[in-house]
């Protein structure tokens, strides 16, 4: 896979790496899709093979339903998932693999969220979708429930 495919959104958060990390397992509900959108987290099972599956709700009925798998989970440091796969391990039309990282950063956390693309095709729709500016928001939600929780 090229690096030429993927995205990333980095943040400073002003909250120490448990507390992002708490922000970030605990209420994912409230940062994970872009205001007014709303998440419902239907099943969040973080552990290597664990479903995830969740339905992202927009202001006027849109529903976007979203079903991957966790590859790697390494708490308060690393979270790997990809949508490549539904429950029970059945293939799907794999779009990204996301890496979400937090490192400790001064007086805070540095966190980087990243998508990896298997084509330039899925890369430049995902771009053309608003990568930056939708993952950067809800980078920007996440550091406001975290430095809420401080």
């Amino acid at each position: 896979m090229s690096q030429d495919y993927e995205l990333t959104v980095t943040r400073h958060i002003a909250a120490p790496r448990a507390v992002v990390w708490r922000a970030f397992t605990e209420r994912m509900a409230d940062w994970w899709a872009p205001k007014p959108w709303t998440t419902e987290i239907v099943v969040r099972d973080m552990r290597p093979g664990g479903r995830s599956a969740m339905v992202m709700r927009g202001p006027n009925g849109e529903e976007s339903p979203m079903e991957g798998v966790f590859l790697e989970v390494k708490p308060a440091e690393l979270v790997v998932f990809t949508d490549a796969f539904a429950a029970g391990w059945m293939p799907q039309g794999p779009f990204f693999v996301g890496l979400m990282a937090f490192e400790d950063d001064g007086n805070g956390t540095l966190y980087t969220a990243r998508a990896r693309h298997w084509t330039e095709e899925s890369y430049q729709g995902h771009k053309a979708m608003g990568f930056e500016q939708g993952w950067g928001v809800v980078a920007d939600q996440l550091a406001a429930v975290a430095e809420g929780m401080a």
